[in-house]
Parts: C-alpha cells; structure tokens; sequence
C-alpha cells in the first residue's frame, strides 16, 4: 500500500472525498494502489512518498503543468516575486505587464480582469455577461466548472426530480430557483443550438462555449454562433481554460477567426501556480465597475508573475508545436499497439490532450488494468496523456514499450473473458460526461 495509500485513508476521515479536485482522486486511477501523495516533481518525474519514481504520462497535474513540473525559468521568477513580497497594500506591476502581453497576443480584445482558478474565472464571465445583456439565461456546451450558475443545468424536470444533464454531476446545494437558466446544447450541432435559441431568444444573455475539445469545430457551427449572438445582443464567451496554449501562443479560438467578446484562461497560462484571466472587448468588461467582483488573493504577485514566465517561455520555445507534435506519437502509438494486438479502442482528443477508449462491455476494468500494468513499469499513466514540454522522445519509447506489454496482456486477458481476475484491486471510478 505505501505511505501515499496509508495517508490517503486517514485524509478521507478529515477531508470530505479525500482530495480538493475529483479528478485526482485516486478511485479515478487504480482504487487503493494508486500513489495519492507526492514527495517531489520534475520535469515529468515524481517522486512519491516512499521515494520511489514515476514517469507521469498522464495528465501532468491535471493540465495545469504546460512546461513540465518545477519549470527553472518560471520558478525562478515565481522566487524573485516571493522574496520582494507576494502581497502589499499596494498592486503588483506585473498585473499591467500581463494584461498588455494578452491584448497583444489577443488584438480583439481590450480590457484584462484577473481570478486565480478557471472555475472562478467562467463565474466571474457570466456575471459580467449576464451585468452587460441585462438577461439571465445562459446556453452552453462543455465542461465550465463547479459553481451554481453552471451545475443549475443538472436542475432539469418538472417533478422536482434532478435530471442528470451532465452525468456525475450532482446539483444538490445548489437552489432550484436557479432551474430554467442554463440550457446545454452538443459541441457542432448547429441545429440544436438553433433550436435553443428560438425557444429562450428574449432571454438569452449569454453563450458559452469551448472552442475545441476533442475535435475541430464545424466553420458552419462557429459561424452560425457568433452571427446569431451578434444578433440578438448576446455575450459570447470561450471557455479556454483546457485549450489555451496548447495549439499556439494564445487561445485556440485564434485558429478559427471566432472574435468571441470574453475568452478565459486558466490552467496552462501559468505553469501550476494559481492564475487565471478573463479578457474581452471594453464595452462589455467595462460593466465590471456596476458590479461588484473583488477578491484579496486576485492580487498577489505570484499569479501574474508566474504567467508572464509561462508565457514568455511557450512564445519563445514553441511549446505549442512541441506538445502537439508529442501528442501525435502517443495517438499513432496507441493505435498502432492497438492493431497489433488486435484491440478494439477508440482514440479521440486534440493532439495535445489526447486519450483512448476500451471499446467493450467492461471498459472500465479494462482501464484500471492498463493503469494498474503501467503503474507496475514506473509510470502514472490511463487513458489520457496531456503533453508537457518536460516530455522527450526517449520518455514516449519508454512509454511503448511498456504499453507493448500491457497492451499484450490486456488482449489475452479478453481472449480468457476474465480481465478483472488480473486486478489487484476495485474497478476505477466513471468520470462524468462532457457536452462537446
């Protein structure tokens, strides 16, 4: 079991769940196996707390660790900030330093507010939308966070009975005054977003969306969203929490000529210490002053400092062309493993963010095999592998040659019918689904 299992178990006692983040549960992995702690991380290293080292070629802190783990360049000015204060009664420059840098790796926009966690930051858009349009109604498509005015859409039927929009996602807590405000509709489907629109157009005052997810979007469906938002007076938001500086130096919305009027970014900006941005055109940013969206740690020096190092690097290193290109060799190496064992898997996701699903009847087991094999020969790794910078040729060969193996012993375990006889413990845990 390990120290990391052994204080896992005493967390889930003093910790509601266990862990802040569903995500990083460890029933999400492999169910009393997996290393919940961690000691140390480098690069793509960790060290956990019985000292022993993995190769993480999973999702790298949940998408947050863009150059790798313990970045030199970024935790270099993340100490300088910390040893000339990380808080005062006064601001930090670099907040106006990082606002110039994203106008001008955005010129559609004009104005910068800034959060530190990509939940916060799509709460803070649709207020400002909702304070802009004067209408409260929201449509959406994806995954925008945890906070009420996103999980009221799991808030559905008319008998008082929660429908599970977004499966996994419970809206207990969150008031049923909320229920008839946000309305999802599916990533390229043009015809249901329409049909939303004409049944709440006089009281639609924003639209989210994520620019891409697991594929391109559709030129028709981009187009008809923004005519129609343009139209009817509509704050459209892009949700670039995930995508953003992955595909380029910017938001992934760049790559399809969508001027949305708010883009917020998370997560990769700034290299896994808190930072987030909510950028947009002034006439709607603006509408900040009537309201009221103030927080003391939106300041501290850290966050933007950290950004402007993250950013800087992945401009001058293109990172971006270096995580798509790695993520290309994890999809063709899956499939390419997949036909020669003769598996049945399905590979999607942009590359950068790719993953692969078991196609069949008993996925899950499946995953948790394959988790727990590669656990085995040194790596944090599922179904899903997040592309740093830190990654390097000799870290995917590695990784072939043991899903080789895993790979191998999950078809014979199929062609036995008794996959889940190879288990050392329970099945993994489902996450929830995404509307894209």
């Amino acid at each position: 079991m390990g120290k990391s299992q052994e204080l896992y178990k005493k967390a889930k006692k003093i910790i509601p769940g266990g862990t802040q983040l569903l995500s990083k549960r460890p029933e999400m992995f492999l169910p009393e196996l997996w290393p919940a702690y961690y000691d140390r991380a480098k690069g793509c290293e960790v060290w956990d707390l019985d000292g022993k080292k993995y190769i993480d070629m999973s999702t790298m802190g949940v998408g947050s660790c863009i150059l790798g783990y313990a970045d030199d360049d970024v935790n270099k000015a993340v100490k300088s900030a910390v040893d000339r204060g990380n808080m005062c009664t006064l601001n930090a420059p670099e907040e106006v330093e990082l606002a110039e840098l994203l106008l001008q790796i955005h010129p559609w926009a004009e104005m910068v507010r800034y959060a530190r966690t990509g939940g916060e930051s799509m709460m803070i858009a649709v207020r400002i939308a909702r304070a802009k349009t004067g209408k409260d109604t929201v449509l959406f498509c994806g995954y925008h966070g945890w906070h009420d005015w996103y999980l009221s859409s799991n808030l559905a039927d008319e008998k008082s009975l929660d429908g599970h929009l977004l499966p996994g996602l419970n809206p207990l807590g969150v008031p049923r005054a909320l229920k008839g405000l946000t309305y999802p509709f599916n990533y390229n489907d043009t015809e249901g977003f329409l049909r939303l629109v004409e049944e709440h157009k006089d009281n639609i005052g924003v639209v989210v969306m994520e620019p891409i997810r697991n594929f391109s979007p559709d030129k028709e469906f981009i187009k008809t969203i923004r005519q129609v938002t343009a139209d009817l007076g509509i704050v459209l938001i892009v949700d670039e929490i995930t995508a953003g500086f992955r595909l380029n130096d910017g938001g992934a919305h760049l790559l399809y000529d969508l001027v949305p009027d708010v883009a917020v970014f998370a997560k990769g900006m700034s290299n896994g210490f808190p930072m987030a941005a909510i950028i947009g055109k002034g006439d709607v940013m603006e509408v900040v002053q009537d309201t009221f969206i103030s927080s003391t740690y939106w300041t501290d020096r850290v966050g933007p400092t950290a950004a402007l190092a993250t950013i800087r690097k992945i401009k001058e290193k293109n990172v971006s062309g270096h995580l798509s290109k790695t993520g290309k060799k994890m999809k063709e190496a899956w499939e390419s493993l997949a036909s020669k064992h003769d598996l049945n898997i399905e590979v999607s996701g942009i590359d950068p963010l790719g993953h692969f699903d078991f196609k069949y009847e008993n996925p899950l087991v499946l995953k948790t095999l394959f988790t727990q094999l590669m656990l085995e020969k040194g790596f944090l790794a599922s179904t899903a592998f997040y592309a740093s910078y830190a990654h390097k040729e000799e870290h995917i060969e590695s990784y072939f040659e043991a899903a080789d193996e895993a790979f191998g012993l999950i078809a014979r375990s199929i062609a036995e019918g008794r996959s889940e006889k190879y288990l050392k413990g329970p099945v993994c845990h489902a996450g929830f689904k995404r509307l894209t």
